[in-house]
């Protein structure tokens, strides 16, 4: 017997109760994944992953809500951590038609943390930072970032500098603050651009507009504001709607410094109007 049996058997009762019009391109992979025997031999994590990427449909019928979850649930129980960060991430965020739930979220990210999951640790310091299952904790969320931070979690790293920048469980400390962002910016690849530069960027550029942290530089701030507002259109183009704000304040501080920088011009040249 394969050890994918339970597999096999979740795949075949999905395809059965799943609309193949509606959902025709899930509907030919599930079938894609049977071999000449008939098993299912890729692992549940792969499958789910591989539905979670998709961006359409925009709702999971509830049959596919409850297949990744079984998916998962499967992953977990050989002590998968990343499926563990999966399915609190689909708790934590409710979309597609997933429940939310803030403390299965939470329940999901500590297994995956003690596990050393670094991801989780810092999905695990936004519950605690928020107080997504009580009052904000800023000792326990500073301990979480900072062991994604050690882990070179760009996000950990720049949420430790919002706590410096606030005197959150720490002392405040803007200059620390400053320098937090800057390593994020000087440390980062491509592959963190999506996730870190626009909110880094936008911090830097109310830092250099505000002279916290920094002396006041009025053309650092404008040019922070905008990289910072083109990475954020990326963000929410790509999904990341709680990111809108953001987007705005990027273009509103981007207006404050140019004005800024424009109480500082020396006066128009006087100019002979001739005779």
């Amino acid at each position: 017997m394969s050890e994918y049996h339970d597999l096999t058997t979740a795949v075949y009762d999905t395809l059965a109760l799943l609309d193949e019009t509606e959902y025709s391109w899930i509907y030919g992979y599930l079938s894609s994944l049977t071999g000449d025997d008939g098993e299912v031999t890729a692992s549940p994590y792969t499958i789910a992953t591989t539905l979670l990427a998709q961006r359409e449909p925009s709702y999971y019928p509830a049959i596919l809500l409850d297949f990744i979850v079984e998916l998962l649930q499967m992953e977990i129980e050989g002590g998968n951590d990343d499926a563990m960060n999966t399915l609190g991430a689909l708790y934590y965020d409710g979309k597609r038609g997933f429940e939310q739930s803030y403390e299965q979220a939470v329940r999901y990210y500590t297994m995956a943390a003690e596990q050393g999951n670094q991801l989780a640790a810092e999905n695990l310091g936004y519950c605690y930072y928020y107080g997504r299952v009580g009052e904000p904790d800023y000792e326990k969320a500073f301990h979480c970032f900072a062991q994604g931070a050690f882990a070179g979690q760009l996000v950990s790293l720049y949420k430790i500098g919002d706590m410096y920048r606030g005197g959150l469980y720490v002392r405040k400390n803007e200059v620390e603050a400053f320098r937090i962002y800057m390593r994020c910016v000087n440390s980062m690849e491509q592959q963190d651009e999506l996730r870190v530069a626009g909110p880094v960027y936008l911090r830097l550029g109310w830092m250099f507009l505000e002279g916290k942290g920094t002396p006041q530089d009025f053309k650092g701030a404008l040019a922070s504001f905008q990289r910072a507002e083109w990475f954020l259109y990326e963000m929410v183009e790509s999904g990341e709607t709680m990111y809108r704000k953001s987007l705005a304040d990027a273009i509103r501080g981007q207006e404050m410094a140019r004005r800024k920088l424009g109480e500082l011009l020396p006066p128009e040249p006087w100019e002979y109007a001739g005779e």
